[in-house]
């Protein structure tokens, strides 16, 4: 009988592991991956790994001789088929596994353009290291860039791509830049920093249908009917939580696995955790399911502990950041959760910060330039104190100080 094992090498997978056998759990761990590479890290993949700044091998998160050391088995390309729960096993293509606990850790996959022409050579995807070299590949080559989607990603290739000398275009249906992830005022800050970089940005447009020549990308056609030249697309327009073996197993998935504070699905011996887990926040006061580094570590960490029997409820603040042109955007909480805002900082210098009230009480606060408002409102968000919105605006106002009162009283002064 194999102990745990993870399906997923990812970093909920990653940090599942190392979190369970740091907890002291003894029984054997295995990692099954359907992909060729060690673990690795995503975030430079549309970034540095796209600029020639870092290689595949600068990726790679911890060598072979790491996993051995803690005696974690890691299975590479090798891909799970099936989960059987009554027969505590699963089914891969070279055979099974049996397990005494399961962690399910297998993120999300990119949602797929539907249009005419959308299988065309040219079209490109970013989710794995794949994906990126072959992104890399036709980005070298190209000339005429158009992303579809101007999220995290799509902002974050096209940032690259201008730097390379590429004629960039960035469509996206929304009103705005990162609609659902930001504020009015960030999103024109980010809009007019792309436009002033070379970046063509288009709102309020989608794309109709994509040409090709040769079987390659060649143009597409917008729905106002004009067509702009392409010979590389990139599309970024959300992702899909991999779900099918729970759903195919029984678990309880509703945009994703539902677990509990601890990770745990309605099978007791079934965890879950990453960017195919869906969870309630207290932060958001609803289910979610978050697509971000820090969400996948956290939760991964907690799924372990509760694997080893040292449970701890998941309870971190939700945190995002996005590095775009020379420009850092960081994130606390969830921006969309407010009815009130006020800016501490100069948005004319780029340096500033949003910081999101919902009756009265601090949610979220979204920065540019400005990490150390980062680090403190994390922790005043986490504890539920807020600064006054007149003490926000008030850069003499020590948002430090407030914080480290709270740690030591447990309420303000």
């Amino acid at each position: 009988m194999n102990g745990l094992v993870i399906i997923g090498a990812s970093y909920a997978g990653i940090h599942a592991a190392l979190s369970v056998r740091e907890a002291g759990y003894s029984e054997n761990i295995t990692i099954v991956c359907d992909e060729s590479w060690l673990p690795y890290e995503r975030p430079p993949l549309s970034k540095d790994f796209l600029l020639g700044k870092a290689t595949e091998n600068h990726l790679i998160l911890r060598d072979e001789t790491f996993f051995k050391d803690r005696k974690i088995d890691v299975l590479l390309d090798t891909r799970v088929a099936k989960i059987d729960r009554l027969a505590r096993r699963i089914e891969t293509h070279g055979g099974a596994l049996r397990f005494g606990k399961l962690l399910i850790a297998t993120g999300s996959r990119a949602r797929r353009l539907a249009v005419p022409g959308g299988d065309l050579e040219g079209i490109c995807y970013l989710r794995s290291i794949t994906d990126a070299i072959y992104l890399r590949a036709q980005l070298l080559r190209a000339t005429d860039v158009v992303i579809v989607g101007g999220g995290f990603i799509g902002l974050e290739v096209a940032s690259s791509a201008v730097r390379l000398g590429k004629k960039v275009t960035v469509i996206e249906s929304a009103s705005r830049l990162l609609e659902r992830a930001v504020c009015q005022l960030v999103s024109d800050v980010l809009h007019q920093m792309h436009q002033e970089a070379g970046v063509d940005v288009r709102v309020r447009d989608t794309i109709m249908s994509i040409d090709g020549n040769h079987g390659k990308v060649a143009g597409v056609t917008l729905s106002n009917g004009e067509r702009l030249r392409a010979d590389l697309i990139l599309v970024g327009i959300g992702g899909i939580a991999n779900d099918e073996l729970a759903v195919g197993t029984g678990l309880t998935c509703a945009n994703g696995i539902v677990v509990d504070e601890y990770g745990r699905t309605n099978d007791p011996d079934i965890h879950a955790a990453g960017d195919c887990a869906s969870h309630y926040s207290r932060f958001a006061d609803r289910w979610i399911r978050l697509e971000s580094v820090q969400n996948a570590q956290d939760q991964g960490k907690t799924a372990g502990l509760a694997v080893a029997g040292r449970a701890q409820p998941y309870d971190a603040v939700p945190r995002f950041w996005s590095d775009q042109h020379d420009t850092k955007l960081q994130m606390v909480g969830l921006s969309s959760c407010g009815d009130d805002l006020v800016v501490r900082g100069s948005v004319e210098t780029g340096m500033f910060s949003v910081f999101h009230y919902r009756k009265g009480a601090l949610v979220a606060v979204d920065s540019i330039n400005r990490p150390g408002d980062q680090m403190v409102s994390r922790r005043l968000i986490s504890a539920g104190v807020s600064p006054r919105p007149d003490e926000a605006i008030d850069e003499s106002f020590d948002l430090k100080s407030l914080a480290k009162t709270i740690e030591k009283t447990g309420a303000r002064a």
